[in-house]
C-alpha cells in the first residue's frame, strides 16, 4: 500500500497513515506562561478567574523585588506618567488589589504643589533674597527632592513674575523698586474698589456677614505674627469679595496682582511707607492694622456707606 506523507506546520513530513498526536494545550491560561517569570507570581491569585495581564502586574503587585529593578518594556515605573489607553481602557483584567502607595501621576503632581508652597512661603518670608540666582539641583538638594519638580515649579513661578530665568544658572527672584509696590497698589484699587461699591448698592447685608470668618482669619494669623497664613487668608478674602460679582477673569486677574504685591515688598526697612494691602507688611502692628481694614470695610458694607467704603477701601490698597 503506498504512503503518502504531508507537510506538517513547520516544513516536517509527517506519515498521513498515523494517527496525529494533538500536543498537550495549557489547561489554562496563566501555564502559558512560564512560572516565576518577571512580575508574574508561581501560582496565580485563586480569586480572580482571569489571571491580569503580566506587564500590568509587573514590579506592581508581584513578589518583593520581581521585576522592580529591570522592569520589562511597558512595565510601569515610579517616574513613568499613567497614559490613557493602558489595561483599562482595553477592557482586560486588572487586579482588584489596593493601589501601592506613591502612584506615578498623583506623587508626581503631589511633590511639584509641595515644593512650589515651600517656594511661595520662602519667597514671602524672605528666606529667597531678592536678586539672588537659584539653581533648581540645589533648591532640590534642600527641599530632599530631584530637579525635575523643583523646575517645573520656578518655571510657573517665572510666569508669575515672581523670579527670571538666567540661562545655564538657574532662576534670580525678582526685585520690586518702591514704584513696582505703588504701582500693584494702584492696580488692585482699579480693580477691587469699583466693583465693591457697585456691588454695596444692591446685596444684602448677608453676603458681606459670610465674608466675616475670611477677615477673623487674618486678625488670628496678624495676632500671630504668622506672614504665611496671613497672606493665604488676605488672598482668600479678596478673592471672596470679587467673587460676588460673578466676573471669573477680574477674579482671576485680581488674583495675579495680589500675589505679585504679596512679594513685592520682604522686609522692608523700618520707617518706609506701609506696604498697600495683599503685599507683605514688615511688623506685626501693620498686620493687625490690615487685617482690622478688613472688618472695618465689611461693616461700611453692609449699612451701604460707600463713602466709608471707599475711604477704607483705598486706604487698604494703596500706599500712603
Amino acid at each position: 500500500m503506498e504512503q503518502t506523507r504531508a507537510e506538517g506546520p513547520i516544513g516536517a513530513a509527517r506519515d498521513s497513515t498515523r494517527p496525529h498526536r494533538v500536543p498537550a494545550q495549557p489547561r489554562a491560561r496563566e501555564r502559558a506562561v512560564p512560572p516565576g517569570a518577571a512580575g508574574v507570581p508561581e501560582r496565580p491569585p485563586e480569586r480572580s478567574a482571569t489571571p491580569p495581564e503580566p506587564h500590568a502586574m509587573t514590579g506592581l503587585h508581584g513578589p518583593p523585588g520581581a521585576g522592580a529593578t529591570h522592569p520589562p518594556p511597558g512595565a510601569l515605573s515610579a517616574d513613568q506618567p499613567t497614559v490613557p489607553g493602558g489595561p483599562h481602557a482595553r477592557g482586560e483584567h486588572v487586579h482588584s488589589e489596593p493601589r501601592p502607595p506613591g502612584v506615578p501621576l498623583p506623587r508626581r503632581h503631589s511633590v511639584r504643589a509641595q515644593v512650589l508652597g515651600a517656594l511661595r512661603e520662602a519667597l514671602l518670608t524672605g528666606d529667597l533674597a531678592p536678586g539672588q540666582v537659584y539653581s533648581a539641583p540645589a533648591l532640590a538638594a534642600r527641599f530632599g527632592v530631584s530637579a525635575t519638580p523643583v523646575r517645573e515649579a520656578m518655571q510657573q513661578l517665572a510666569g508669575e513674575g515672581a523670579v527670571e530665568t538666567v540661562p545655564n544658572r538657574g532662576f534670580r527672584v525678582a526685585e520690586h523698586s518702591p514704584r513696582d509696590v505703588a504701582e500693584l497698589g494702584e492696580v488692585q484699587a482699579m480693580l477691587e474698589i469699583p466693583a465693591v461699591l457697585a456691588l454695596a448698592r444692591t446685596l444684602p447685608r448677608e453676603s458681606w456677614d459670610a465674608l466675616r470668618p475670611l477677615a477673623e482669619l487674618t486678625l488670628t494669623a496678624a495676632a500671630r505674627g504668622d506672614h504665611t497664613a496671613f497672606a493665604d487668608a488676605d488672598r482668600a478674602f479678596h478673592r471672596g469679595l470679587l467673587e460676588l460679582t460673578g466676573n471669573r477673569q477680574l477674579v482671576a486677574v485680581a488674583e495675579e496682582v495680589r500675589l505679585r504685591g504679596q512679594r513685592a515688598v520682604v522686609r522692608r526697612p523700618l520707617g518706609s511707607p506701609r506696604a498697600p494691602l495683599g503685599h507683605r507688611a514688615s511688623f506685626p502692628s501693620e498686620l493687625l492694622a490690615s487685617a482690622a481694614e478688613h472688618v472695618e470695610l465689611l461693616d461700611a458694607l453692609a449699612e451701604r456707606d460707600l463713602v466709608t467704603a471707599e475711604r477704607v477701601a483705598r486706604a487698604h490698597l494703596t500706599p500712603g
